[in-house]
């Protein structure tokens, strides 16, 4: 013997007749907190945004350029003098 009994409710009705509770709102709060988090957080990403973090880490703000300026400077004469400090000859 076989019985089958279909029943047609929708999920809401389904989520009422057993008791569990609405999260919808709860839902609803919570994608509005992740996405605002992630606008912020994006927005820390922009160039001009992350220049300012490295530039004022350890060192400070003048420091900071005044040190990548240095480093530039460094870079470019060792690359206009074709000097390679770290040149080895390989016998």
């Amino acid at each position: 013997m076989k019985i089958s009994i279909d029943i047609d409710v929708t999920p809401e009705e389904a989520r009422r007749f057993f008791g569990l509770p609405d999260v919808g709102p709860m839902h609803d709060a919570l994608i509005s907190d992740v996405t605002e988090r992630m606008r912020t957080n994006l927005a820390r990403m922009e160039p001009e945004a992350l220049w300012g973090q490295w530039m004022s880490g350890a060192l400070g703000a003048n420091q900071g350029v005044e040190a990548m300026r240095q480093f530039w400077e460094q870079a470019m004469r060792t690359g206009l003098s074709g000097s390679n400090p770290k040149k080895t000859t390989s016998e």
